[in-house]
C-alpha cells in the first residue's frame, strides 16, 4: 500500500493516516517528523533545512523531497507507506511522482479527507495545549477535567498563536489554495479517493479503511 493523505489543516488526516498505517502494517511517514529528526540529528539535509528556517524562509522543495527519498529507502518502507504532510502543492506532487517512479514504487491512492472549513476552524480554535508536558485537549471534544488545567500536571493550558480563530482561518485559506490543485491532479490519474472526515475518529477510520480497500 502506497498512499498519500490530503486535507485541510486540522482535518484529522494525521490521526487517520497513523491508524491506517497500523492497520496496513506500513510506516506512517509524517514529513514534520522527518524534518525534526534531520534537524535533531544534524544531518546534512537537516543543517540545510535549519539554515532556511532560522532565516524565516520556507525550506525548498528539493530539500524536502531529498528527505522523503531518504526515508522511503529505509527497510520498513519496502512493503509500502502512508505519507502525511507531503505533498502540499502541485509541484511537490509532481516531484513526488518523479521520485516514486525512480524508486519503482508508484503511488496507488491519494486519499482526501473532506471536512468543512468551519468545522476545521472550530477544531483548531478549540485546541488547548499544556506548555509543560505537551498534552493536547479540546474545549468541546476532549476537555480537561478542570477547565483550563492539564489533567496530568495541573499546569494552566494555553492556546497556541496559530490556533487562534483568525490565524487558523487565514492559515487554512492560504494552505488550501496551494493544495487544492492536487485533487484534479490525482483524479486525472485515477488515484483520488474522497472520504467524509466529519464524525467520531472510529467512524471516519471505518470510511478510510473502506476507501483504501476499493
Amino acid at each position: 500500500m502506497r498512499v498519500v493523505f490530503l486535507g485541510l489543516p486540522g482535518s484529522g488526516k494525521g490521526t487517520q493516516a497513523a491508524q491506517a498505517a497500523v492497520a496496513a502494517h506500513v510506516p506512517h511517514i509524517a514529513t514534520g517528523d522527518i524534518f525534526r529528526a534531520n534537524v535533531r540529528e544534524a544531518t546534512p539535509l537537516g543543517l540545510t533545512a535549519r539554515a532556511y528556517m532560522d532565516r524565516g524562509e520556507n525550506v525548498p522543495d528539493d530539500v524536502t523531497i531529498a528527505m522523503v527519498r531518504s526515508r522511503l529507502q529505509e527497510a520498513d518502507a519496502a512493503s509500502g507507506f502512508i505519507l502525511d504532510g507531503f505533498p502540499r502543492t502541485l509541484p511537490q506532487g509532481q516531484a513526488l511522482d518523479r521520485l516514486l517512479d525512480e524508486l519503482r514504487t508508484p503511488l496507488q491512492v491519494a486519499l482526501y479527507l473532506r471536512v468543512d472549513v468551519e468545522a476545521v476552524v472550530r477544531r483548531l480554535s478549540g485546541r488547548r495545549v499544556c506548555p509543560k508536558d505537551g498534552s493536547v485537549y479540546h474545549v468541546e471534544t476532549q476537555p480537561p477535567k478542570v477547565p483550563g488545567v492539564c489533567d496530568l500536571c495541573g499546569t494552566t493550558l494555553v492556546q497556541r498563536d496559530d490556533d487562534r480563530e483568525d490565524v487558523a482561518r487565514h492559515r487554512i485559506q492560504v494552505q488550501w489554495a496551494q493544495a487544492e490543485p492536487l485533487l484534479p491532479y490525482y483524479a486525472g490519474q485515477g488515484k483520488l479517493r474522497e472520504v467524509d472526515g466529519v464524525g467520531e475518529v472510529a467512524v471516519v477510520a471505518g470510511r478510510v479503511a473502506a476507501a483504501l480497500a476499493e
